[in-house]
């Protein structure tokens, strides 16, 4: 059964631009499925797409003309890319390599689907597909970094293996995402996920800056409890998570405040960083900055225990057994919990072993949470350190929602959507009690 059925696209323009990827088979699906939609589909194919797909097969399925050559005769006086650009109601580059993203980023218009890029006023979406060590090169990230700032919206990559034979991040995003993300940006209501009571009504389509004006709160990464000045206690976290909401964040518009502990990550761009090393200071910096914040999204890994005493020298090697005696430390998202603001969103994160929908339900009561992120670290692709995670979001009204493996920036953005629904919800009630008043 087609999950779109009555998400119709009818009377919608899209024009599609296939790059030389070897995903661009796959591409052949997505056309496919916007026709059932109703959407009138126009193909842009770069000179190596064609030697991967033929342009007949695109045209056949589409049922309109195939555009591969900048200065191919047309049939009336308009040039091709102004007029494909003109007509879209979105623009979708679907796989978009290395390259493409590259062009775009810099301004290149050097071929058809470059020169309608840069002449397009619609939305534009972004599907990469590339090996993963490309998608990982800092120079690529960068130039994603830049669309982004410039309002490109982007679906995938998903992880998995390649077809270079590497596993990692880089196969392009199912064509179902990215049917759901054209849906989005045309402000189309999707089916994500099964249906919940909290559910109840149409939500708006959110815009690729729903958080322009608003501030979020982020924490990070592990933090480390001094024995003495050479050892500490820590834990396993790498902060992957809480910089891949802070990154998303930004891009979505947020005034960005990450709070994080020590990690080996690069600070995403336009992002307030302020680093700390222990949970004492964690807190303090969380309340420093918790007045500031709409949402607050504790993703750090904070010690709850810490040495009751620091030996201020190094801890000699004795015979027999060493004794450390340990103290609590601040629970901050209970904290957070008690004096939240009105308006404020919470989320929390529960990271178990075991028992791990239980025991987030008790955290999301217990710290009076909005939104509690559960995952079991012993799962395989979930947990630290890891570029994916496998999640379950519980809110405060008794909804739940299990997220597949997917890569930690997609989840990101998923949190985000239920963050502004959940601010949303709260706005909504706000106005029903003015009303009443």
């Amino acid at each position: 059964m087609d999950k779109h059925r009555g998400l119709s696209l009818q009377g919608k323009e899209v024009v599609l631009g296939v790059t030389g990827g070897i995903a661009a088979y796959k591409a052949v699906d997505l056309v496919s499925r916007l026709v059932k939609l109703g959407a009138s589909v126009n193909v842009i194919m770069t000179r190596n797409a064609t030697q991967l797909v033929g342009p007949l097969t695109f045209r056949s399925i589409s049922r309109n003309p195939v555009v591969v050559d900048m200065f191919a005769e047309i049939a009336d006086w308009q040039p091709k890319h102004i007029s494909l650009a003109d007509k879209a109601d979105i623009l979708v580059i679907a796989p978009a390599t290395a390259n493409i993203i590259a062009k775009l980023a810099h301004g290149i218009a050097d071929d058809m689907l470059s020169t309608t890029a840069l002449a397009a006023r619609c939305p534009i979406l972004v599907a990469p597909a590339m090996n993963c060590r490309m998608f990982d090169n800092p120079i690529f990230q960068e130039n994603m970094r830049t669309l982004r700032r410039h309002n490109f919206a982007f679906v995938g990559p998903e992880y998995g293996r390649l077809a270079c034979g590497y596993e990692g991040k880089g196969r392009l995003a199912d064509v179902e995402k990215i049917i759901q993300k054209i849906q989005h940006l045309l402000q189309i209501p999707t089916e994500v996920g099964p249906p919940r009571e909290s559910d109840a009504g149409t939500m708006p389509a959110l815009s690729e800056q729903d958080f322009k004006g608003k501030t979020v709160l982020i924490t990070a990464g592990p933090t480390r409890e001094a024995l003495d000045p050479i050892r500490f206690i820590t834990n396993r976290s790498s902060g992957k998570m809480g910089y891949a909401i802070a990154e998303a964040a930004s891009d979505r518009g947020a005034d960005v405040i990450l709070i994080s502990g020590p990690t080996a990550l690069p600070a995403p761009t336009d992002v307030k960083l302020v680093s700390v090393e222990t949970a004492i200071q964690m807190r303090d910096e969380v309340f420093e900055y918790a007045s500031q914040a709409e949402a607050v999204i504790m993703t750090a890994a904070v010690s709850d225990y810490r040495p009751r005493d620091i030996s201020p020298q190094k801890i000699k090697k004795e015979q027999g057994e060493l004794t450390l005696v340990l103290e609590r430390n601040p629970d901050i998202l209970a904290e957070l919990g008690q004096h939240k603001l009105d308006g404020q969103v919470l989320v929390g994160f529960s990271m178990e072993t075991k028992n791990v929908l239980d025991s987030a339900r008790k955290k999301l009561q217990k710290k009076s949470a909005d939104l509690m992120v559960a995952n079991d670290v012993s799962q395989e692709g979930a947990g630290f350190g890891t570029d994916t995670n496998i999640v379950w979001l519980i809110d405060s009204s008794g909804g739940e929602r299990k997220l597949p493996l997917m890569s930690k920036r997609d989840i990101a953005d998923v949190i985000l959507d239920e963050v502004k629904r959940l601010m949303l919800d709260e706005w909504n009630h706000r106005d029903t009690e003015t009303r009443r008043n």
